[in-house]
């Protein structure tokens, strides 16, 4: 928390993503001038991580779709609360925070300028979070009071319906349906794709599917990661998980243990 929440170390990083989202839909999207050749940048059903598939966009407008908390907006109100009265994530929590800290929030850094520019430029704003449907009235509040919004359920908020699963590909394939989504941020791995949370990934499976596969080069272009250690499905692993055996070092100096 102290990191993403208090540290200008991070503030750089989300305002280097933003910026570099903008400079993407500026000059790699915006001076195409044959639109209906854009590739979406949404996986296709079928796909799979080593052998990934993409349309073009044809004649539905261009949009960007993001996921919502600690990408595009700091739950500050809740994560303070957290933090002073300690104790692991609770669900009905999070529910009473979503219906009632609508004004305890701010953007993160660079995200209300690039979506404000995004849609000047013509780019449809869509978000696509796991926060509730039951929600959604505070939850475009929240948008709006930190200069995100506006959001409209269903139109350009898509939030997770009553007893719907977490994963998001559902929602994704609906507004690729609409829209050709030309450009995605997120502070997750699922915000780009489900199939990087197949429940029998070892640690080292999933870090090898961001960097090698063919889905490498979209990192920066088209797929824009926020920074976010505090939560979340990056947050797992033990020493020997993390760390392969050929690295192991063990300090000559130090005193025998």
């Amino acid at each position: 928390m102290q990191y993403l929440y208090g540290s200008g170390e991070a503030a750089a990083l989300s305002l280097q993503a933003y910026q570099a989202l903008w400079n993407y839909l500026k000059v790699e999207i915006g001076y195409r001038r044959d639109k209906s050749q854009i590739r979406s940048v949404v996986l296709t059903p079928g796909s799979t991580l080593d052998n990934p598939r993409f349309e073009t966009c044809g004649k539905r407008p261009l949009a960007v779709v993001l996921d919502i908390d600690e990408t595009a907006l700091l739950n500050l109100g809740y994560e303070r609360d957290e933090a002073a009265s300690g104790g692991g994530y609770d669900a009905a929590r999070w529910s009473r925070w979503e219906q009632t800290g609508a004004d305890k929030v701010a953007a993160v850094p660079g995200a209300a300028e690039a979506l404000a520019a995004a849609r000047r430029e013509g780019f449809t704003v869509i978000f696509n979070s796991n926060r509730s449907a039951a929600s959604a009235a505070q939850t475009a509040a929240a948008l709006d009071h930190a200069g995100l919004g506006p959001a409209a359920l269903f139109d350009t908020l898509w939030l997770r319906g009553e007893g719907e699963p977490s994963g998001k590909d559902s929602r994704r394939q609906k507004i690729a349906g609409r829209y050709c989504i030309v450009a995605m941020a997120g502070d997750q791995l699922g915000d780009f794709s489900d199939l990087f949370n197949a429940p029998d990934a070892s640690i080292a499976a999933r870090r090898n599917t961001v960097g090698g596969t063919l889905l490498a080069p979209l990192w920066g272009a088209g797929w824009f990661m926020l920074p976010n250690p505090v939560y979340g499905t990056a947050l797992k692993g033990g020493l020997d998980d993390i760390f392969p055996p050929d690295a192991r070092w063990t300090d000559p100096g130090a005193a025998p243990r």
